[in-house]
């Protein structure tokens, strides 16, 4: 979260722990993450936010509240909140994002696409004729957008984003393995040896889980190789996507990739070998931005403070929607 004249004064992932008897809200953020698949069957930490959507209007309602109370909303008079959404949001989602906002404390929502503000927080020069391409790997989504002159030119987003990568490496572990992971343990795999590429000096990672068969505790190694495997699929899914919008963008604007390269940003930008995997099949430069799980943000809080000279970026004053 950015705060105008302050800059991030919360990073932590949008997870809540809730007790389901009672509908207390135990932890919000780091501390709730921690309690993923290590809590007692009446509490729950989940994510209510899963592919760019609300899965849980009440329960997302109650986080951005708890959110906006640890920074001050909700103190002051009029307070204006800016959030980033997926492109692929939906009409109905975009109602939903904004209502829980206003619920929460907020009185003026505006909703600002992720890919935008990356490309603003990265520093791009996005009102001069040039095209700027920023690939935003999130967790829920992937979005690969083509900037040029204040707007978007060319997008494309898909639902596959981090999360699934973490999915992949489950579903690898009980179908090679016979061993259930948890979705901690996955992260930490793909944090730890997981790649897009082949790299120097890879090596294996012991993982720990339940064998399926028995029931009982089990350890066994997986390669760095064997990783890429698993995630293979989802790779190639947000690397087509990015073929698919260089597709669309305008050649006048897909030749200045030539020299200005594509910009790789989000958490899953910084999946080992990644930007070498999306060069070598779009066959422009690729680069990952500095700050690149922070640039949304920093966009989001540069378009906050600079609202009357980069007002028009917002969700709905662009292509006509």
């Amino acid at each position: 979260m950015f705060e105008a004249g302050r800059g991030i004064v919360l990073n932590e992932p949008s997870v809540i722990a809730m007790n389901e008897r009672s509908g207390e809200v135990l932890a919000v953020g780091q501390e709730a993450w921690h309690m993923i698949g290590r809590t007692p069957a009446q509490i729950v930490a989940v994510r209510p936010l899963r592919k760019g959507a609300i899965t849980d209007f009440d329960t997302t309602q109650r986080m951005i509240r708890l959110i906006l109370q640890r920074v001050g909303v909700g103190r002051f008079g009029r307070t204006r909140v800016i959030i980033c959404v997926p492109s692929v949001i939906t009409a109905v989602e975009r109602r939903a994002v904004t209502e829980a906002a206003r619920r929460a404390g907020a009185n003026e929502v505006r909703l600002l696409e992720q890919p935008m503000a990356a490309a603003i927080g990265a520093a791009l020069p996005i009102h001069e004729p040039v095209g700027n391409m920023v690939v935003d790997i999130g967790g829920g989504t992937s979005e690969t957008a083509m900037v040029s002159l204040g707007g978007i030119v060319s997008i494309k987003a898909i639902r596959i984003g981090s999360f699934e990568i973490d999915a992949a490496l489950q579903s690898y572990a009980r179908r090679e393995h016979g061993v259930a992971i948890g979705e901690k343990t996955a992260e930490e795999i793909k944090i730890s040896i997981g790649s897009a590429w082949p790299v120097d000096d890879e090596v294996g990672v012991e993982v720990r889980g339940r064998d399926l068969s028995t029931g009982l505790p089990r350890t066994f190694v997986m390669t760095a190789a064997q990783v890429r495997y698993a995630i293979g699929e989802v790779v190639q899914a947000m690397v087509d996507s990015v073929i698919d919008c260089l597709a669309q963008a305008p050649p006048e604007l897909a030749q200045d990739l030539i020299v200005n390269g594509i910009h790789l940003v989000g958490g899953g930008g910084l999946l080992r070998g990644l930007d070498r995997r999306i060069s070598s099949e779009a066959r422009v430069p690729v680069r990952v931005v500095r700050s690149p799980l922070e640039a949304v943000v920093l966009g989001a809080g540069r378009v906050l403070e600079n609202f009357n000279t980069l007002g028009g970026v917002f969700l709905g004053s662009q292509r006509g929607s």
